[in-house]
């Protein structure tokens, strides 16, 4: 990198203790970091992150397959509640009742009745991390470290509609050209199409 004249935009990973009060639902941390999944949407989790659109705060949700590392889910609006995480749930292009576990951190904006109904139609299990423990959906927080780092930053977004307009294109090239080390450098599209050459 040095000889090419290239600068990593990314920093050293740190810890940031949260003060927001946590959800004090009893359900437990069912996938007790269990990341590597061998199984197309065994596992769902999913996160938030905000990006300033003009002068204001919007949030996006993702919701990415342990299986892959794909983002099989996305929204972005100027609130962060059960809305955002509905709508990033319906963005999925699979059969639902597929997903065995969805595994999140304890933000109300998850766990709340619109979520939990619509977890229950689908007959899909809950998991919570720990409280204040974002080590616990490691993964997403290094995938919303990505998206703020390659997507958010240095960018200027005029509207909500441009937001969510380079998001679609983004996570498009996210899931099929970025290459993940997790997965043996191939995109998390390329890794799937490769295991169902094995299965096969």
């Amino acid at each position: 990198m040095k000889e090419n004249g290239l600068v990593s935009k990314y920093t050293v990973a740190q810890f940031k203790p949260h003060v927001d009060k946590y959800n004090e639902s009893k359900v437990e941390n069912v996938l007790n970091r269990e990341f590597d999944q061998q199984k197309e949407l065994t596992v769902v989790i999913s996160d938030l992150t905000y990006v300033r659109v003009q002068k204001n705060w919007h949030y996006i949700c993702l919701f990415v397959d342990l299986y892959n590392r794909e983002i099989v889910g996305h929204s972005a609006g100027p609130n962060k509640d059960a809305g955002l995480v509905y709508q990033a749930l319906s963005t999925i292009k699979a059969d639902l009742r597929q997903i065995q576990l969805f595994h999140t951190d304890r933000g109300n904006e998850f766990k709340n009745k619109t979520i939990d109904e619509a977890l229950d139609t689908f007959e899909i299990k809950r998991s919570l991390s720990m409280k204040g423990c974002p080590y616990d959906n490691a993964v997403d927080e290094a995938t919303l470290k990505i998206i703020k780092t390659e997507f958010v930053k240095g960018k200027y977004f005029e509207s909500l509609e441009q937001l969510k307009l380079e998001l679609e294109d983004y996570v498009h090239w996210f899931n099929h050209i970025r290459i993940h080390g997790s997965l043996g450098y191939l995109s998390p599209i390329e890794y799937k199409i490769e295991h169902l050459k094995k299965i096969v």
